[in-house]
């Protein structure tokens, strides 16, 4: 097999690098010679020994914001390109501008795809751009079939649907590690957990929590770091929170706090598949979800392992918040059903599509 790079310049512990760590190791077993273009170097005991770090001698660099780590990390793939043209790049970061170095010296390209087209510029012009490039790549995965159709609608453009590894054991095995204790004994334990950033709309979230204050005894804990860190403080202590929300640093291993609540709510505005909700489900937490593209909907069975709401509608989230309160029997039927159909998740299953994807351009 040729020599494949993965290209992803800003490794920021988010969901797709938990999918980065997964998938990069597995190939590594499977492929020779491996290698991984980042300018975090911080996170290199995450990968094997047998993968090939290509990146800055400093450090420095990860500090710069993420559109430089992006050239950066382009001057060291031409490089590489330079050296020998019979490589695979696979792209989990930076698509088009990957796309097109890799067709200017006529070098293969897979691009991984991570959150929906709904997200993505507006503008006319970047669209043409998007629509034009995607379609030069020679393989495009992503990893919802919704997320596929997506893409077809908006940009003409035909991509394999690869679900994210789901290693059920692992994540059962780490929610027990000893950790401290986040929530006090109240009945109703409310956990988000995502990147503080318009994205991830935990504002949605605040305003259901803040209508429920007075009619709900809770505790809520959204977890993560990011710009809008501020503004959801600000929010809190407006509205006299405090005592009912929390919000608690980016955590290494969070399965330990997923453990310990009862309510998991994903209040993005769009996604691309949300592991968040696969391990929630995993550690038998029933799961209500914004309906946002990609990615919860087909997760919860179209409402029938879980509950959505219409994303950015803080009413509709208060009303599914009352129903699983008022309705534990109707609601523990829907996870058990999420949970049987986990297996659509299959660790094993899904790492050996991402490697019969490269052969198949090998």
């Amino acid at each position: 097999m040729k020599k494949v790079i993965i290209f992803m310049p800003s490794i920021e512990g988010g969901g797709v690098e938990k999918n980065l760590f997964i998938v990069t190791n597995y190939l590594s077993k499977k492929i020779q010679n491996l290698s991984l273009i980042t300018i975090s170097k911080k996170y290199k005991k995450k990968f094997n020994n047998s993968v090939n770090l290509i990146t800055c001698k400093s450090g420095i660099w990860d500090k710069f914001p993420r559109k430089f780590k992006y050239f950066l990390s382009l001057f060291l793939l031409l490089k590489e390109i330079l050296k020998n043209k019979k490589i695979i790049v696979f792209a989990f970061q930076a698509n088009i501008y990957c796309i097109m170095l890799c067709k200017i010296f006529n070098v293969k390209i897979i691009v991984r795809s991570n959150s929906a087209p709904a997200g993505w510029s507006k503008n006319f012009i970047k669209r043409a751009i998007f629509r034009f490039f995607l379609n030069k790549a020679d393989k495009i995965m992503a990893n919802s079939f919704e997320f596929v159709y997506s893409l077809k609608k908006e940009f003409n453009v035909k991509a394999t649907c690869i679900y994210n590894p789901l290693n059920i054991i692992e994540i059962k095995s780490k929610s027990k590690f000893r950790s401290r204790k986040f929530y006090k004994n109240k009945n109703l334990r409310i956990l988000n957990i995502g990147r503080f950033t318009d994205q991830k709309d935990q504002m949605t979230l605040l305003k259901a929590l803040k209508n429920l204050s007075n009619k709900v005894n809770f505790e809520a804990i959204i977890v993560g770091r990011g710009i809008r860190k501020q503004k959801l403080i600000n929010f809190i202590h407006q509205n006299k929170l405090e005592n009912k929300i929390k919000l608690v640093n980016f955590l290494n291993n969070p399965y330990p706090i997923i453990r310990q609540c009862n309510l998991f709510i994903l209040s993005s505005k769009f996604e691309g598949l949300p592991n968040v909700l696969l391990e929630s489900i995993s550690l038998n937490k029933f799961v209500i979800s914004s309906n946002c593209p990609t990615g919860p909907k087909e997760i919860l069975l179209n409402g029938k392992g879980g509950l959505l709401f219409e994303t950015k509608n803080s009413d509709d989230l208060e009303k599914k918040i009352i129903f699983f309160i008022k309705n534990k029997k109707k609601c523990n039927n829907m996870l058990r059903i999420a949970k049987k159909n986990l297996d659509r998740f299959d660790y094993n299953k899904n790492l050996l599509k991402y490697y019969k994807l490269i052969q198949t351009i090998n």
